[in-house]
């Protein structure tokens, strides 16, 4: 199966670079599945449904969220409809969070991807409840090779040793560990012993000539006094679409490839090489 995962949407240059070249990419690399992770699309501060139906038009099959899942506010009705859109599956139960974090998509031909959203707690402002042991429920509930043929879990955090020890953790019964949040592509990916594709994080779609994707220049002016500044606003230069590509093992639903994939924007081109 071949797989894509595109890291956090950023602003209108983020859903541009979607829009405009995820198309083209699923029809080239001929991919069976995707996922883009869109908690940062609406304006830098979360989803709406109109930016969602965009993405599912252009080819995503699954959207993921992150610690902006509720910025906007309509994402809390919103998602109680819409199962392919993911927050993260640790919320605590007394919370009450509306929509779900794990889901099992059936594709067209009756192979079956399973999909998992989880949110670390290293250095994040939200404390949800222990990423890995809700990994260990989601994939217990869905073994890879038996009730899934592929297998995606993005964990979205600040640290990268959380996101590591979560790909090490998972190893042998996902497909794909991806981290998201941090909005900087990582140059370690791996297929790790147990064939697990692996990425630290997939960085963001968005304008890199920005800080985070953000406007350089209210992060430097913030940086360099110790005083706030502006309210935080996309840049609005040319977004890269920025993600990671796996192609897995048709019986075990393990890896056997895994590429970056960079198209558009600042960051060099990086597009795998189609069969």
């Amino acid at each position: 199966m071949k797989l894509a995962y595109f890291g956090d949407v950023v602003g209108k240059p983020g859903r541009v670079a979607v829009t405009d070249h995820l198309p083209a990419l699923r029809r080239d690399l001929k991919l069976d599945f995707v996922v883009v992770n869109g908690e940062n699309a609406a304006g830098g501060f979360g989803l709406t449904e109109s930016i969602a139906g965009d993405f599912f038009n252009a080819g995503a099959d699954c959207l993921t969220l992150g610690d902006h899942a509720w910025d906007q506010r309509e994402a809390l009705t919103y998602i109680a409809r819409e199962p392919r859109l993911l927050r993260p599956a640790n919320y605590p139960a007394a919370a009450g969070a509306p929509g779900k974090g794990a889901h099992v998509f059936v594709l067209d031909d009756g192979r079956r991807v399973g999909v998992v959203q989880l949110q670390g707690n290293v250095f994040m402002k939200q404390q949800l409840e222990n990423a890995f042991q809700h990994a260990d429920r989601v994939l217990d509930e869905m073994p890879l090779g038996l009730a899934v043929d592929a297998m995606i879990v993005d964990i979205h955090c600040e640290a990268t040793s959380e996101k590591m020890a979560m790909g090490h953790h998972c190893d042998g019964r996902a497909s794909l560990v991806v981290g998201s949040h941090t909005h900087v592509p990582t140059a370690d990916l791996m297929i790790l012993e147990g064939g697990t594709g692996y990425q630290t994080d997939a960085g963001m779609c968005g304008d890199y000539d920005s800080v985070i994707g953000m406007k350089k220049e209210n992060s430097i002016q913030r940086f360099a006094t110790q005083l706030p500044g502006e309210r935080y606003a996309p840049a609005l230069g040319e977004g890269t679409l920025c993600g990671v590509y796996v192609e897995t093992d048709d019986r075990t639903g393990l890896a056997q490839r895994i590429e970056p994939i960079r198209v558009g924007g600042r960051l060099a081109e990086t597009i795998p090489v189609p069969d």
